[in-house]
């Protein structure tokens, strides 16, 4: 086991690291930007490290800086948490070269499924049900073009190097077309520095269903049960559920042993979720995430297995110490994600938390890095904190985070508190009928006016 992690990230996913790591018996450093120095997670580390200024680019994405606060603590493994420099191949490749283990999956593997094009390919090859689409990059109008008519519009044009609907839009006629291929190239090369696009079928009315999978590298691997993702803003999630309101139980361990075969056939190593659209009975790979999820509570409350402690035993070189037989999803679990936004314009809010009151009682969690009088500072992503309860039923579920949201106190800021208010009363939530475009709809129609 380690000795001593590195947590390289801020906010509640550094928190929720330091808390496994404390549990396992291992020291833990706090990396931090001059701007977070009040941290709760720099407060509770044994150890803390300031790595630049507030800008991400000059603190926590600054890899030199990284490394050497793991030389001068003597920490022998690095926890990335997600965002910021978790999927990075080339840090994992860096921390190797300095003998410091990546908590995460081998370098090889982040390079796979960081690139869309070849995340498919590879998908496909595992037995993995794609998308129908173009089988690579496409350069060309007229081949993107024929490739549109034989998958039949409205077909969606997405960045091989994207994530967070960048590079992303949707062609409905021929007309389209070339429009939206500019568009997406230009997006693109903006936001990531690579123009290549690639063409998929676009599903009118499909879910967001993602699969959280643990492999040990060795050959070993299993899948942890669903989430339900399709609660979405500008490709952004909002609220996540497991089990799925759409899925039974034969199509769960269908496409579950599925996914938990290819993971063993690619020998991967660590945590991840591989996500799909679904729609009509039939699931279609989108994109897998070499990482912790922000959503991971969900599968750790309806499985009762700790995900970032199981991170941290097998990058160590444990074996994976589950089978699929071990694995039991028990009630219903619901996430909302609560962050310093405007609830009906979504809207940035940073700034100081007068008030700062958290839920409790049976069922109920809160993963949060805030406290009364902290400051969200408006160099980073809006999380203020993640909500997430547990019911043995999903109406359970529901009406116990009606009231867990009732309790939830922020003042000094805007926080979208008043939109999960008022979704968790609607009847089509209350139902489970809903896909990734219903809470943009919601939006659009004045449902939070």
């Amino acid at each position: 086991m380690f000795d001593k992690i590195l947590i390289a990230n801020r906010g509640e996913i550094a928190l929720r690291v330091l808390r496994a790591a404390k549990e396992l018996g291992i020291a833990t450093v706090a990396v931090h930007s001059t701007a977070d120095a009040d941290a709760m997670h720099v407060r509770l580390a044994d150890e803390s490290v300031c790595i630049g200024p507030p800008a991400a680019r000059d603190s926590y994405l600054n890899m030199p800086a990284l490394i050497a606060a793991c030389e001068i603590t003597g920490a022998d493994a690095v926890h990335p948490g997600y965002g910021f420099l978790s999927e990075n191949a080339r840090f994992a490749d860096m921390l190797d070269a300095h003998n410091i283990t990546f908590i995460g999956p081998k370098a090889g593997h982040i390079r796979i499924m960081g690139d869309k094009i070849e995340a498919k390919r590879t998908a496909r090859r595992l037995g993995i049900p794609c998308v129908p689409g173009s089988d690579g990059g496409v350069t060309e109008d007229a081949e993107a073009m024929r490739i549109a008519r034989d998958i039949g519009f409205p077909v969606i044009i997405k960045a091989a190097a994207g994530g967070g609907g960048r590079g992303m839009k949707v062609a409905r006629t021929e007309d389209d077309l070339v429009v939206a291929l500019h568009t997406a190239r230009t997006e693109a090369k903006a936001a990531f520095g690579d123009d290549a696009v690639y063409i998929e079928k676009y599903l009118e009315k499909p879910r967001h269903i993602e699969i959280q999978v643990l492999g040990d590298g060795r050959g070993n691997a299993v899948h942890l049960g669903e989430r339900d993702c399709s609660l979405q803003r500008r490709h952004q999630k909002v609220w996540e559920e497991g089990p799925s309101p759409a899925l039974n139980a034969s199509m769960r361990a269908e496409i579950g042993n599925t996914v938990a075969k290819a993971m063993c056939d690619l020998g991967y190593l660590g945590a991840g979720t591989v996500e799909f659209l679904y729609e009509d009975g039939k699931f279609y790979f989108i994109e897998m995430n070499t990482r912790i999820q922000v959503e991971h509570p969900v599968t750790e409350m309806i499985t009762g297995i700790d995900l970032v402690n199981e991170q941290i035993r097998i990058a160590a070189g444990a074996e994976l110490s589950l089978k699929q037989s071990d694995i039991v999803l028990e009630g219903h679990a619901i996430e909302c994600r609560v962050n310093a936004e405007h609830p009906a314009t979504f809207r940035p809010s940073p700034g100081k938390l007068l008030s700062f009151h958290t839920p409790g009682g049976l069922g109920v969690r809160v993963d949060s890095a805030a406290y009364q009088g902290y400051t969200i500072p408006p160099h980073y992503d809006s999380l203020v904190g993640k909500l997430i309860v547990h019911g043995r039923t999903r109406n359970e579920c529901l009406m116990r985070l009606r009231r867990a949201l009732d309790e939830f106190v922020v003042d000094g800021i805007d926080t979208t508190l008043p939109l999960f208010r008022t979704l968790v009363r609607n009847p089509d939530i209350q139902n489970g009928l809903y896909d990734i475009h219903w809470l943009e709809k919601f939006l659009a129609a004045g449902g939070m006016e």
